[in-house]
């Protein structure tokens, strides 16, 4: 499912009704030497036996987004595998889409880079960008895979990045958050194990750690609620879903503001040094928050539905999530009052662009903005 994250610049190319992909084309991406489509930005059923490349399809759908897509292999793992006797494909993979979105075509191209293995190349537009977090700035792509239905059943692990997921959705920085908190808290492992560790080294690793690891779960206390409420609110023929996101750090959150809840984060990690480094592991953090998913109607936890309640919960969860940020757009047009909004980018604001008058602040100052 494909939806326009934020603002979309193009020279070219007129609003479109439905945002979706109007042209792919695939290089050297798994079992597709090249493949070139033109489609219209209505639902598409793809159809074939297995092994005809359906999945890999959507893989190069799912790489429109930021991460390593929805088989979350490695980019090597993508290259075209060659044939019986063929040569082996180095010259890396590559995916260029045009997407029709409200505010005109976006030209999307991304790859690997065949001169550094792991390295991934993106541009929008034509223009090179330093980071995929362009990506989720520009276009919003959820997706639900048969591995998924096992998401109530195993460890929280695959519900956080499920979860982590949701949020980059709508803040592309919440990954470098995520990776900063996650590469401090290695370094501390790593220093607590192998030892003698230098109070100060550690007190830096634990200072990063703390704001990471608020900002994250901050991120994700905010649209579990959000999409709680939504989920609540929800009719059709989907089952209402409760969520709720259960962790140390959330429940600080609950009681004291993000500075505070910082604090005392740094605090607990200093004070259980000792017990971290015997156990191998850090006792508290985000690293160890779950979401607890139930049925509205009967309260049973997701964990105990059937299989088939389990799907539909899925399915209820990230149909909540395309929809919340447009019908609050939606509901603000229509209200009868004045709405003022604030964000740090105005192009989180992008569908409002013919409804809204846009302003940015810089040292006190207003001046127009222009999406």
């Amino acid at each position: 499912m494909l939806a326009e994250a934020q603002e979309a610049r193009s020279n070219a190319g007129a609003a479109a009704q439905r945002v979706g992909v109007t042209r792919l084309v695939l290089t050297d991406f798994r079992n597709y030497r090249e493949a070139r489509l033109t489609i219209g930005t209505e639902p598409v059923v793809l159809t074939g036996p297995n092994g005809a490349g359906k999945t890999n399809l959507l893989e190069a759908l799912s790489l429109l987004a930021p991460g390593r897509g929805l088989r979350g292999a490695k980019l090597t793992e993508i290259d075209r595998r060659p044939e019986p006797g063929g040569d082996h494909c180095d010259s890396g993979w590559a995916v260029a889409a045009v997407v029709a979105t409200r505010g005109g075509a976006l030209r999307i191209g991304t790859g690997r880079d065949r001169t550094v293995s792991e390295r991934r190349i993106v541009r929008i537009n034509g223009e090179p960008v330093r980071g995929q977090a362009a990506l989720g700035e520009r276009l919003g792509v959820v997706w639900l895979t048969p591995p998924m239905d096992r998401l109530f059943l195993e460890g929280p692990s695959g519900r956080r990045r499920f979860l982590d997921r949701l949020v980059l959705g709508l803040d592309p920085a919440h990954a470098s958050r995520v990776s900063a908190y996650e590469q401090a808290l290695r370094e501390r492992s790593y220093l607590l194990r192998d030892g003698p560790a230098d109070p100060a080294w550690l007190a830096a690793l634990e200072e990063v750690m703390a704001e990471q690891g608020v900002a994250v779960a901050a991120g994700r206390r905010e649209i579990v609620q959000r999409l709680d409420r939504v989920c609540a609110e929800a009719r059709g023929p989907f089952p209402r879903a409760r969520l709720t996101l259960v962790g140390g750090v959330e429940s600080w959150l609950e009681e004291v503001p993000a500075l505070a809840a910082e604090a005392r984060f740094a605090a607990a990690l200093a004070a259980n040094r000792q017990s971290d480094g015997q156990a191998g592991g850090t006792a508290i953090g985000p690293h160890r928050s779950d979401l607890a998913v139930s049925l509205a109607e009967t309260g049973v936890a997701a964990e105990f539905a059937s299989t088939g309640e389990q799907k539909a919960l899925l399915i209820a969860i990230l149909l909540a999530h395309a929809s919340r940020r447009a019908a609050l757009f939606e509901a603000l047009v229509r209200l009868d009052s004045q709405a003022w909004l604030t964000g740090t980018d105005a192009a989180l604001f992008a569908p409002l662009r013919y409804d809204a008058q846009f302003l940015s602040v810089h040292d006190g100052t207003l001046s127009p903005t222009f999406l």
